[in-house]
């Protein structure tokens, strides 16, 4: 170790024992001894310094405090433990020199505080921890919350919500600043008569749109199993992350364009000849630098 106290302190401590080993070998070979020629104590001086201390002595302590219960371990059994691990101590005190034959010598390169690269190996003892088992907790089944269906004009809005299983529904009336907003319908057809500005259908299942002219836009959003047919005019269909939409142009319609995102199995039929052919929307595409730009067209799948 460079720090020379450090190695004073070693040197030390190592040397009490030797020390020690030496004076019990000299004096205590046989364990401790006690003069039988030394003066005997008279009861008068035994008196006397019984006497002077009491004067000397300062005011006893407080009594200590009750003791508690007793213990729930045999204290015999320790007794003669404790007398027992005395005993061979002191037998091995009393061999003298031959104490140290028993232990092995230790080289410089088996001593941690010497060799650094023991130290890295000496893995780091962790206390076991209990292991934490969630309690087994059984499924709570909330009670699906159930909303009255909705089918007004509120202000410039026409709200159609929560309907369920209505193939009969028509909005009359209309003009071309209200806006048609059809949110959780399921399993439902909607008609809307005359122009309107715009149509929304948020969150809706197998639901069915016939309208006659949008100004404006029309947008599926986060729905399922969506059938839309345009019996008038609308420039423009939208379509976000959706699963299934049908849209059913008509010959006025055929300029519409359909831009959609994060969606799959659309398709568009167009009418020919008196009946409708469908045509699938490209779900894939593939993007190329052109040396000036990034160029993304659908890509083919060759089957």
């Amino acid at each position: 170790h460079s720090d020379a106290r450090h190695v004073d302190w070693v040197k030390s401590y190592l040397n009490i024992w030797s020390e020690l080993q030496a004076y019990i070998k000299e004096h205590h070979t046989t364990g401790l001894t006690w003069s039988k020629t030394g003066p005997v104590a008279s009861p008068m001086s035994m008196r006397s310094v019984l006497t002077s201390g009491s004067c000397l002595s300062p005011p006893p302590p407080p009594p200590p405090p009750p003791p508690g219960p007793p213990p729930i371990f045999d204290t015999e059994t320790i007794k003669d433990e404790g007398t027992a691990s005395r005993s061979a101590l002191f037998a091995q005190l009393n061999q003298g020199e031959a104490i140290t034959k028993g232990l092995r010598h230790v080289s410089d390169d088996q001593k941690t505080h010497k060799n650094p690269s023991l130290r890295a190996q000496c893995p780091s003892v962790r206390s076991p921890t209990k292991s934490h088992t969630p309690s087994p907790t059984s499924p709570k089944n909330s009670p699906q919350q159930s909303h009255a269906p909705v089918l007004e004009l509120e202000g410039k809005k026409w709200r159609v919500e929560y309907q369920e299983d209505k193939n009969d529904l028509v909005i009359n009336n209309t003009e071309l600043k209200q806006v048609a907003y059809i949110f959780k319908c399921n399993k439902s057809t909607l008609q809307i008569k005359g122009k309107i500005n715009s149509i929304t259908i948020d969150n809706c299942k197998k639901f069915g749109l016939v309208f006659d002219n949008v100004v404006g836009i029309v947008e599926v959003i986060n729905s399922r199993d969506i059938e839309i047919q345009v019996m008038g005019k609308v420039p423009t269909i939208s379509i976000n992350k959706t699963e299934g939409c049908h849209i059913y142009l008509s010959e006025e319609s055929l300029d519409c364009e359909i831009v959609s995102a994060k969606s799959s199995e659309m398709n568009i039929l167009i009418p020919q000849d008196g009946d409708y052919k469908e045509f699938p929307v490209p779900e894939q595409f593939k993007t190329a630098w052109d040396g000036s730009k990034l160029v993304t067209e659908p890509a083919e799948i060759v089957g």
